[in-house]
């Protein structure tokens, strides 16, 4: 079953289980993704589609960490559920051990010695990576280990 398909039964059993909330954020995820297949004239597959939940996690964590410096418990809870339900259907993550581990490997196969060749080892990196771990932590390991 394609990550559509599934995206369209967990809708279909929100409604019958009336979980409001759930419908909502299943609603949202099914509209950014229909809203790219409108433009690109095509229906999206399954990576394309990761991509797009990828991108609402990260949204939601730049807003949850707007509303924690504002004190807004309120919205910070509504977004880490919103955050829990939409990371069902991204594949496991990666632990920090297992990013650091790809990223010495990778370090050593494109030969990197300085942050001068970054861009050559992220650009080799983030497909290994893909959907599977956040940006921003590959990108502070991979500082790290070329110092």
């Amino acid at each position: 079953m394609s990550l559509s398909e599934r995206l369209n039964e967990d809708m279909k059993a929100a409604m019958k289980s009336q979980d409001k909330f759930r419908l909502s954020v299943i609603r949202m995820m099914r509209s950014s993704i229909k809203n790219i297949e409108i433009d690109q004239r095509r229906a999206l597959d399954d990576a394309e589609v990761l991509d797009i939940l990828s991108r609402e996690i990260k949204q939601r964590r730049d807003s949850l960490q707007e509303f924690e410096k504002a004190g807004r418990e309120d919205l910070s809870d509504n977004v880490k559920a919103e955050i829990a339900i939409i990371s069902e259907y991204l594949p496991q993550q990666l632990t920090e051990e297992e990013i650091q581990i790809i990223v010495q490997e990778t370090i050593q196969e494109t030969g990197a010695s300085s942050k001068a060749e970054m861009g050559k080892v992220m650009g080799a990196l983030m497909p290994k990576v893909k959907g599977r771990a956040d940006g921003k932590l590959v990108n502070r390991w991979v500082q790290h280990y070329l110092q």
